[in-house]
Parts: structure tokens; sequence; C-alpha cells
């Protein structure tokens, strides 16, 4: 693949693995945009936030390439597949950090666990256009091509217009017909939080282990401006993300508190 001057250069990853259905639907649509250089693990690697390998090596592999893509294989977590690529692997700084299309929700407080949404933050810390995207579906079976449309409309916009230094977007998109979705609405993150239940369980050598299961809560289930609420109403719910964890609104009373 020859990176023309005037091409627009896509990075793409996911936590879901490399032939997860997500990231292949998303790679033929990504297409449609410019040229794109695709990077995963074989595994998946969900649930490993903003996770870097320190103890062992990098290593990469070059599994395809034709006029439209290169496809990568990384050993390391999401973060490491937009680091070591943007430090060695692209002729040059891509216009876009795409990642997803994750299978399951990334909506509240899931976007702090989240391997396809730290690719993201990643992408918009090295000032790049950067964007989640996640379809409300743990089925094996889910239909990602209902996705299609809203990653064209968010597309199109960013290529318009790109966002603010240290900002990206969390993209929700509800498991329903496509003739079910009634648009995207611009949203906060829902206040919520998992409760976590471990189930004690013995090996076959009986030894004990535990199983981790959970349960979301939502905090403010009637809060009409909320990713949860756009989901559970069959809305596509964007929510602008910023890698500035600060309680800004909190800083001048504990400047009087200390």
């Amino acid at each position: 693949m020859v990176i023309e001057k005037d091409d627009k250069l896509i990075l793409l990853t996911n936590d879901d693995g490399l032939y997860a259905a997500g990231l292949r639907t998303l790679l033929e649509v990504m297409e449609e945009f410019g040229k794109v250089v695709l990077i995963s693990t074989l595994e998946s690697q969900s649930g490993m936030s903003q996770a870097l390998t320190v103890k062992t090596p990098l290593r990469v592999k070059l599994l395809e390439e034709n006029e439209k893509h290169r496809i990568y294989t990384c050993n390391g977590t999401p973060t490491d597949s937009i680091k070591i690529a943007i430090n060695q692997l692209l002729e040059r700084k891509p216009d876009f950090v795409v990642s997803g299309i994750n299978h399951g929700s990334n909506s509240s407080v899931s976007v702090l666990y989240s391997g396809t949404m730290a690719a993201a933050l990643e992408g918009c810390l090295y000032g790049i256009c950067s964007v989640g995207f996640s379809l409300n579906s743990y089925l094996p079976t889910a239909d990602f091509s209902v996705c299609n449309k809203y990653i064209r409309i968010v597309m199109k916009n960013l290529a318009k217009k790109q966002l603010p230094y240290g900002v990206c977007l969390n993209v929700n998109i509800p498991a329903v017909k496509k003739n079910e979705i009634k648009g995207i609405m611009i949203c906060r993150q829902s206040k919520g939080n998992w409760k976590e239940e471990f189930e004690k369980r013995k090996d076959p050598t009986g030894k004990t282990y535990y199983w981790l299961t959970g349960i979301f809560q939502n905090h403010e289930p009637e809060s009409l401006d909320t990713d949860e609420w756009a989901l559970a109403n069959n809305y596509v719910s964007l929510v602008p993300v910023t890698v500035d964890m600060t309680a800004h609104w909190y800083l001048d009373e504990l400047k009087k508190r200390f």
C-alpha cells in the first residue's frame, strides 16, 4: 500500500482481537475514507484500559497488505498497538485513530475499563482526531451492520472539522433493527458503577479460583441527557471524552480546605 500525500491515513484497532466481527465491519467502512493501517492482537484484550506492556518485548507481524490496507498483529494491549504504530510502523502521523466496533457497550463508567476507548484516548494524546465505536450487544450473532450508517455520519463530520486536543468521541450504538434507531443523541456519561460479584469455584485439581461477574447499576435512570438513557431509548449515544481527569469544579473548594 502506497500512501500518497493527499491520502487520508486511518489507524484502526480494537480490543476484541483481530478476527472480531466488529473490527472487520469497521475496516470495510474505514476504507471508504482513506488508506487504513490496522493493528490488533490475536486474542481479546477487553478490560485492559490504558495498560501498557512493560515486562515483555512487543512483537509485531505484518499479515496482509493490498492497495487499501495493511494489517498487523501485535502481542500487546490496544494502547501498545497505537503507540507502536505511530512510533514505528506508519510513514507519517495518521489523520484519524478509530477503535472498535466493540462487542458490547462502553457507556457510563465502562469507559474507564475499556481497551477500545483507551486506544481512542491514546490517539488524542498524540493530537490525532480519535473515536471509539461500540455496539450494545454481547451476542455471538450480533449484527454489526446496523452501525455502518452512523459510523459514516460521524466520520464525515470529523473530516470537516477535527476535535480539540485531548478530546475524543465515545459512540455507542443500540443493538436494534436499523429502522428502530431514532438518531444520534449528544449526551453525557451516565453516573453508575459495576457491582462486582466473584463466584468461588474449584478447578479439576481441587484448587480454589474466582470468576468475576457483575451487574451495572445506573444511578440516574430517569436522567434524559445520559448515554445510558440514549441507548435504552434506541438512540446512538455520542459522548465527548477528555484525557483531563481533573475535577475542575472542585478545585476552589479543595483550596479552601487545604
